[in-house]
């Protein structure tokens, strides 16, 4: 089987974004490991996992673990998404830093 592209990384993370603003949540947690495992077990594709969780940011979300190396790509990776404002005129995190 092929390995998932960050495009499906992206779609995953929209979606459990999406179920968790239903629910009235404020925010989710996601974890690189968690999300791999739960996307692709036992597939090490980890850099393309990483690289959407951190692409899927908007201004305002935050870390919960931030790996110390450059690239931030690591199974520690933990983002803290904010899922009450699903706006597509929120900023990417990438553009407010």
């Amino acid at each position: 089987m092929a390995k998932l592209e960050m495009q499906d990384y992206i779609n995953c993370l929209q979606a459990k974004k999406q179920e968790a603003h239903d629910k009235q949540w404020l925010y989710i947690e996601v974890n690189a490991k968690d999300l791999l495992e739960e996307c692709e077990p036992g597939v090490k594709n980890q850099n393309v996992c990483c690289k959407a969780m951190l692409d899927a940011m908007l201004e305002g979300d935050g870390f919960v673990v931030e790996p110390k190396n450059k690239s931030k790509c690591a199974a520690s990776l933990t983002i803290r998404y904010y899922v009450d404002n699903l706006s597509p005129e929120r900023r990417k995190y990438s553009e407010v830093k």
